[in-house]
């Protein structure tokens, strides 16, 4: 009898430690984040679902800093690209992983662009040519926390009247909510006081493997999208669209990202892989619909995209260099992460065949993307 019991004791002690080890997380150290930047505080914070996934944010850039996942047997692992505290993104080469992105996500041709006859210009960030991410914009700023609970972070900015180059004092919040269904719900807002124009977007890098652990290029990408918007050879779109049918572009079914990816295609050659927009919607509307879904036949972690944009840029990380080192320790090598990045399209300021972004006193910019998490059956 006692011998039985003991097996049935060492049995039940074996199957709870498994299942610990299965839910352990090594989240950040919030006291990595504690810091005063530009006379704000910086700090990180942390929201958790009742299935134990876990997202920590700070608001420096309002940066999605960990995704914790569980896999197809239920092991935990951070999916997000990121660094321990916040000296990692202050040195970071790659300076946009995990932000928000804004006033104008994405690349505006020779940083220059005309409202009501006037022109601006905007930082040129990008090759001394064009501007990239507004220059650095919203990344690199100390948000304001509005309101912080173990769901849900709400953050406000004001950008003033110039700054980056854009017209208006923009007013922004944006509130990252943590559901049950392992979604993370991200809704941007903003208004003007001056004609000008907004497309906010998030910059988080995913790699379902769990960071730190090489290439994406197994990964399987689904993209519900007829088109993408090509660009040329310093990546501005032309203000064309171009069907995907007979591309290496056509993710309309499911396919490994790296089974083209090294193809001559002569838009494969200019984003030195995948760095482009997919046109999701032809006009805006409000319909929230999937974008994408990416799987990892290894771990069995599915990503789903949801979003009322009217387009999302796949990048595949072809500029990862090895030499930022990431939460694990590892350096983030050659496409060992990507970005689904909900947006309107680039340069739409200049392409006057593309859906308008611009915002005037009195509307209410509005955007959603919704980053949900599941695993194969």
């Amino acid at each position: 009898m006692y011998k039985k019991m003991y097996v049935y004791l060492a049995t039940v002690i074996s199957v709870l430690l498994a299942s610990c080890g299965n839910s352990a997380k090594n989240l950040e150290d919030a006291a990595k984040f504690d810091r005063v930047i530009d006379g704000k505080q910086v700090a990180l914070y942390t929201l958790e679902n009742e299935n134990g996934m876990v997202v920590q944010i700070t608001n420096y850039g309002g940066r999605i800093v960990s995704v914790w996942v569980p896999d197809k047997n239920g092991k935990f692992a951070d999916v997000a690209l990121g660094f321990d505290g916040i000296d990692g993104y202050l040195n970071a080469k790659e300076q946009f992983i995990g932000c928000l992105v804004g006033r104008v996500a994405n690349r505006i041709g020779q940083g220059r662009f005309t409202i009501d006859s006037v022109e601006y210009h905007t930082p040129l960030n990008d090759g001394g040519v064009n501007t990239l991410h507004s220059g650095g914009g919203f990344s690199n700023k100390v948000w304001d926390v509005v309101a912080a609970d173990d769901r849900s972070l709400t953050l406000s900015y004001v950008s003033p009247d110039g700054e980056d180059g854009f017209p208006g004092t923009l007013s922004t919040t944006v509130t990252y909510t943590l559901k049950d269904d392992n979604a993370i719900d991200i809704r941007y807002k903003a208004m003007t006081d001056k004609p000008t124009v907004v497309n906010l977007t998030n910059h988080a890098f995913f790699n379902l493997s769990g960071e730190g652990s090489g290439t994406v290029n197994d990964h399987v990408l689904q993209i519900h999208a007829d088109a993408i918007t090509p660009v040329d050879s310093l990546l501005i779109p032309t203000g064309e669209y171009m069907d995907v049918t007979g591309t290496p572009f056509d993710f309309r079914t499911p396919v490994a990202i790296g089974e083209r990816v090294d193809e001559t295609h002569p838009q494969l050659v200019f984003g030195n892989g995948y760095d482009h927009n997919w046109v999701l919607k032809e006009e805006p509307d409000k319909r929230i619909v999937q974008a994408v879904s990416l799987s990892d036949p290894k771990s069995g972690r599915i990503l789903e995209v949801y979003t009322d944009a009217v387009g999302v840029q796949f990048y595949g990380g072809n500029f990862f260099a090895g030499a930022d080192v990431g939460k694990s320790g590892k350096p983030y090598g050659f496409r060992e992460g990507l970005a689904l990045e909900t947006q309107s399209h680039p340069n739409s300021m200049n392409c006057e065949t593309f859906p308008s972004i611009r915002l005037e006193p009195g509307e209410v910019y509005e955007s959603v993307c919704i980053y949900k998490f599941k695993t194969a059956e």
